[in-house]
Order: C-alpha cells, then structure tokens, then sequence
C-alpha cells in the first residue's frame, strides 16, 4: 500500500508541475512564435544565427510583436539606426528620449535585417564559433557584445527558450539539415550581401540545398554558365548582387590577374551593371592593370 500512494504522491506532483508549467506559458508568445518560427528557421540557415536565439530575441524585444515600435514601423529587435543606415526611420524613447529606429515594410525585413546586423557586426563575429545548438552561449554572448543594457538580458533569453522549448528548432528533430550537413559552409556578409566561400566538388545543388535555394538562382545570382564545376575558393553569392557598389566603395584600381567577373564578385555588383558604369561594352575585356573601375 505504501508503494502504492507513494506511486500516487509523485504522479500528483508531476502533473501539478506540468499545470503549473503550463500556466506560465503565455498565449501571446505562443501565437507569436508559432506566426515567426519558420522565418526563424529559414534565417538559420542562411545566416547560422540559432533560431531560438532569434525568436526569443524577437519575442522580448518586441513584446511578442505588440509593442510600439513593432506595431509602427515592424521593428521586432529594438535596432537602432546606426551611422550606416539609409532605409526608413521611427522615433522612439529609449536609453535617451527620441532616438533614431530602423522602420521596416514587413516584419520578415525585421528578421533578415537582424540576421545581417549580427553577421555584419565584429563585435559579434565570436558568436559565430559556437554550436548552433549552444544557445546559451549565443545568449551570454549577445549581452556580453553590448546588444541590450539589461543585466539580466541573457538570463531573459535563456528563460523564454527553455519555457517555450525553442531549442527544438536548433536541434536534428526540429531541423534536418542540421544533421545532413555536419561541415556546413560558413556563411559571410560583405556589401550587404551574404555569401560563402566555395570547396572543391561543391555545385550548384549541394549549395542550393545547403540554404534552401534553388540551384538555378545561385547560378543566376553568381552570373555562371550551367556546367561549371567549382574549383574551391570562390565567391558564391547567396542572394542577387546590385547595380552598383554600396556606399564606400566607389572605385576599384585594376590589378594582375583581374577580370570584370572578378571585380563583380569582390564587389557584389552584377557584371552587365558593371560594364555599363563604365561604359564599356559587354564583350570588352579588362581595362589594364592601375585603370580605374567604378563601382557606383
């Protein structure tokens, strides 16, 4: 008998635990991560920043999507304008009165915008040396850079994820390419644009499937015919190159061994733009080594 209510005594406290646990849980974080965790994901996989890290991020930062800013201008992280930026802007109170926001069309823009700033920023380059499964890392890592003034903000971080169970989507179960691709590229992010570095016996495929990209768009994007076959060491472009140089880069001088392809790739800006702001035709080569190229 005594085993018997002792069998009892702890199936009682485990499910008042379990009711317990589930009462903390709010239905706004709920419906919020449910609305943003495919987003999350996608963005993990392009830019390796956990998808845990992102969305409790998104969820603290932005009131599970209900605060001002968010509601405003779908500013889910609470970034700042910064000296670089040139897209729309909020006002709002914060460390100081009226400072500067970034102001964004849609909240998915928020979340690729969040991805760059973290993949952009030196300060945080370190994050991107630890497991995409180490989230408590990324979240003491993130305060110790400087992204909030909150002492307790990766304590915060690390709260949300484990209530919520937002690991799952950094782990094989939530996250098959996870497991399929052990050595995955490291992704980098130079003139805004987010790209990696070629191995020997990649292709267009494997690539494409690495991020979740259609084979001929990275094709497309790189500006290469159909059967070319890596040698390792390129630059492989993961989104569409511009028209021209983003601001600071406004010329290039020719050097030994480059080509206009090359200097596309180094730049970011697709080839027939690049003749073109030059004033060169399509077929012409490389103007000789110490002329000016422009990039804008």
């Amino acid at each position: 008998m005594g085993n018997i209510r002792y069998f009892f005594f702890v199936l009682l406290a485990a499910l008042v635990a379990g009711n317990l646990s589930a009462q903390k849980r709010n239905k706004a974080y709920e419906d919020y991560i449910h609305k943003y965790r495919k987003i999350a994901v996608d963005e993990m996989k392009r830019y390796h920043v956990p998808a845990s890290i992102t969305l409790a991020q998104g969820l603290l930062e932005s009131g599970a999507g209900k605060s001002q800013l968010a509601r405003r201008s779908n500013n889910h992280f609470g970034i700042k304008c910064g000296k670089y930026w040139e897209g729309r802007t909020v006002r709002a109170n914060d460390d100081a009165p009226n400072e500067c926001f970034r102001a964004y069309r849609h909240p998915k823009d928020s979340y690729r915008d969040h991805s760059k700033f973290l993949r952009g920023g030196t300060r945080y380059a370190f994050l991107f040396k630890l497991k995409i499964t180490d989230y408590k890392g990324w979240a003491k890592g993130l305060k110790k850079a400087g992204y909030a003034t909150d002492p307790r903000y990766a304590t915060r971080l690390i709260n949300i994820i484990e209530l919520y169970d937002l690991d799952k989507y950094d782990r094989k179960g939530g996250l098959k390419w996870a497991e399929e691709f052990p050595n995955p590229h490291q992704p980098y992010l130079a003139n805004d644009l987010l790209y990696v570095i070629a191995r020997e016996g990649d292709t267009f495929k494997s690539i494409g499937r690495e991020f979740d990209i259609k084979k001929k768009r990275i094709r497309t994007y790189n500006e290469l015919p159909k059967g070319y076959e890596f040698r390792g060491g390129e630059i492989v472009y993961l989104e569409e190159k511009h028209k021209h140089a983003v601001d600071g880069f406004v010329s290039y001088i020719v050097r030994p061994g480059d080509s206009m392809y090359s200097i596309s790739q180094k730049f970011g800006v697709k080839l027939k733009n690049l003749y073109r702001l030059n004033g060169l035709d399509e077929d012409a080569g490389v103007p000789p080594v110490g002329s000016i190229v422009w990039l804008q």
